[in-house]
C-alpha cells in the first residue's frame, strides 16, 4: 500500500541520517512519575529565532502568550489496552495490546510470540479472541464472548506505560497518563506535553485571552515506529487516524488574522494539522488516516510554537521538533537541558518552542 501523504518534494528534503539526531542524554534524567500538581513541571522556554532561553514552569505559559493567541490540544483517551491473555493451545499466559477496532469485533493488536492464522485466545470472564492475520505489518483478533472489548480493557486492562518506564502500572497510572483533555478513547500512548495541563492553568489562560481548540489523533504504533533506515527521507509512518474539525479551522483562521500564534501542545497535534493543510496546500477539515512524517526541511503551514516534552534520541518525534526550530539549536538546548537536570519523557519536564516570548516574571 502506498503511503497516504506522499514524500516531500525535493526542495524540502535534507539529506539527513539517522546518526544526525544521537542527541545529548542521560538515562539517570528518566521519570517514572509526574511532578503534582502537573503544571509545576519545568519549562524550557526556547526563541527559535535568537536562540535564547528561559528556565521556567508550565505554569508560566499565561506570562508568555498573548490575548488572542490559540493553544490547540488533543482530546485523544488512552485505553487500558494492555490485557493479560492465556493461549488456549498451550496454557501458556502472556499478554497483548488492543491498538484500533476495525469493525464487527476484529482488533488490531500487538502480542509477542509465533502464534499463527487461527491460534485462539483466552480471555476472562469467557471471552475469546482467534487470530485471523498475522504479518510483519500487522495482526488482527477477531473477539467473542458476552463482553465486548471495552468492557475487557476497563475490567482487566491496564495503562500502556512507555517501556523506558521501569515499573508496573499502578492505580495511580489512570490518572497520570491521561490529560484533562481526554474525551475519545482510541490511544495507545498519551499525548504528553498534554499531561501538563491542569484545570487552575486552563482558567489562567482563558483570564488572559488565549484561546482553546481541540484535534484528534489517536495515538499508535506509527508515533513510535523505531527508524531502522540511515536516511531519514526513506522512513516510513504507520497510518494514525485524525480529525480536525471546521470549527477548530475556524479559530485558526480568525487568529491567524488578527496576528494571534497558534501553538500546538505535542508533537501529535504539530502532526493533526498539518496533516490537514498538507494535501492541497490550504488548511481544511480532515478526518481520515495520516502517515505524515515530519523532518528538517517541512514546509509548516499552520503550527507557531510547540509545547512538547523530551524525546528519545534517534525517533520520529525528535525528527519533527528538529524541523521546527533547527536541528543544531535543538541539541544545544537539549544540552542545556541534561546539565539542568531536566525530568525526560512522558512523566518529564516540557520546551516551549516559537519566537517573541517576553522575560517571564
Amino acid at each position: 500500500m502506498p503511503p497516504l501523504f506522499p514524500c516531500l518534494p525535493q526542495p524540502f528534503l535534507h539529506p539527513m541520517l539517522l546518526s544526525d539526531f544521537d542527541f545529548p542524554f542521560d538515562p539517570t534524567l528518566v521519570a517514572d512519575q509526574p511532578v503534582l500538581p502537573r503544571d509545576q513541571a519545568r519549562l524550557l522556554a526556547l526563541d527559535r529565532a535568537s536562540g535564547l532561553h528561559q528556565h521556567l514552569r508550565v505554569a508560566d505559559l499565561p506570562q508568555l502568550l498573548r490575548a488572542g493567541d490559540l493553544v490547540i490540544v488533543n482530546d485523544t483517551k488512552v485505553m487500558q489496552a494492555r490485557v493479560p491473555v492465556r493461549v488456549a493451545s498451550t496454557g501458556k499466559a502472556t499478554e497483548l495490546l488492543f491498538v484500533e477496532d476495525l469493525g464487527d469485533g476484529v482488533w488490531s493488536i500487538l502480542i509477542k510470540g509465533r502464534l499463527r492464522p487461527g491460534a485462539v485466545l483466552e480471555f476472562s470472564s469467557g471471552v475469546q479472541g482467534e487470530i485471523l492475520e498475522r504479518s510483519q505489518d500487522r495482526t488482527t483478533l477477531r473477539v467473542t464472548g458476552p463482553a465486548g472489548v471495552s468492557d475487557l480493557m476497563h475490567s482487566a486492562g491496564t495503562m500502556p506505560l512507555p517501556p523506558y518506564i521501569k515499573r508496573l502500572p499502578t492505580q495511580e497510572d489512570l490518572t497520570w497518563y491521561q490529560t484533562i483533555f481526554a474525551r475519545r478513547e482510541g490511544a495507545i500512548a498519551a499525548p504528553t506535553a498534554g499531561l501538563h495541563f491542569t484545570d487552575e492553568l486552563m482558567q489562567r489562560l482563558a483570564a488572559s485571552g488565549v484561546g482553546v481548540m481541540n484535534v484528534t489523533l489517536h495515538v499508535g504504533p506509527g508515533t513510535f515506529r523505531p527508524v531502522i533506515v540511515e536516511r531519514i527521507t526513506e522512513h516510513r509512518m504507520g497510518a494514525e487516524r485524525v480529525e480536525v474539525s471546521a470549527q477548530t479551522i475556524e479559530a485558526i483562521e480568525r487568529t491567524k488574522a488578527c496576528g494571534g500564534r497558534v501553538m500546538a501542545v505535542g508533537t501529535t497535534v504539530v502532526r493533526a494539522l498539518e496533516s490537514a493543510a498538507y494535501a492541497t496546500g490550504r488548511l481544511q477539515p480532515f478526518d481520515g488516516p495520516t502517515e505524515l512524517f515530519i523532518s528538517p526541511g517541512f514546509p509548516f503551514r499552520v503550527v507557531d510554537a510547540l509545547l512538547t516534552n523530551f524525546h528519545l534520541p534517534r525517533t520520529t518525534l525528535l525528527m519533527l521538533v528538529s524541523a521546527l526550530v533547527g536541528i543544531e539549536r535543538l541539541r544545544e538546548a537539549y544540552r542545556e537541558a541534561v546539565t539542568q537536570r531536566y525530568r525526560f519523557y512522558s512523566y518529564g519536564d516540557a520546551m516551549l518552542i516559537g519566537e517573541g516570548w517576553p522575560r517571564a516574571t
